[in-house]
């Protein structure tokens, strides 16, 4: 008897002495030294990629954000704020029944097959907004200049960037609503559209925060 409990004392001291070290190495070593290497090496990345104006966190260059107007009284839904460069549309987000302080603590597509009806449907309603937000006088936007990420969510629906067709398509209308010349903001997308990685990985693409930003200096000046 004294012998088995004896042993059983020895395997419990040692399975502490194990659960300790490793709670040691796992739990506080290994984290600090990632942490460190990564605050060392990244710290732009490792603090989440935010992105700054006038000294203040506006963001993240990794994630979409809306430009809307306050909702008004009986309005579920805010209406885009035409003064600004539009991201793609959200319409993916699952509502947030979870903590209603925050909305976007669900996201998502709409995962519906191409030739769903309600699909279909909503991306045809979809492309008449853009046309009618983005048409201004002496210039309207073509139906089948639309591009696809203007009329659909990206697959987690919180994508920072949209395709420069996208961009180059709202150079107008934000020009207009900011009382800039076209040119003017036409370089601006210019200058905010970055290319393929290395050259030949994903697509050209524009992240809308970061080209508001430079929008609203450049109103300002003007």
């Amino acid at each position: 008897m004294n012998n088995s409990l004896g042993s059983t004392a020895r395997l419990l001291g040692a399975g502490l002495r194990a659960l300790l070290v490793l709670t040691l190495i796992c739990g506080v070593v290994y984290p600090l030294a990632v942490t460190g290497v990564a605050q060392a090496l990244f710290p732009g990345k490792a603090n989440g990629s935010e992105v700054t104006a006038n000294g203040k966190v506006v963001g993240s260059s990794l994630i979409g954000q809306r430009y809307d107007l306050p909702l008004k009284d009986g309005q579920e839904t805010a209406e885009p704020d035409l003064k600004w460069f539009q991201p793609r549309p959200a319409n993916g987000l699952g509502s947030n029944s979870v903590n209603t302080q925050y909305k976007l603590i669900l996201s998502g597509a709409t995962n519906r097959s191409g030739d769903n009806e309600e699909l279909i449907d909503w991306v045809t309603a979809a492309k008449a907004a853009v046309v009618k937000d983005n048409s201004v006088p002496g210039h309207r936007v073509n139906p089948a200049d639309v591009p696809a990420d203007a009329v659909t969510s990206s697959g987690s629906g919180l994508d920072p960037d949209i395709s420069p067709a996208y961009a180059e398509l709202q150079i107008r209308r934000v020009a207009e609503k900011n009382h800039l010349d076209v040119n003017q903001v036409e370089k601006l997308v210019k200058d905010h559209t970055d290319g393929r990685i290395l050259g030949f990985m994903g697509e050209p693409r524009v992240n809308v925060l970061q080209l508001n930003i430079a929008l609203k200096d450049l109103a300002k000046g003007a």
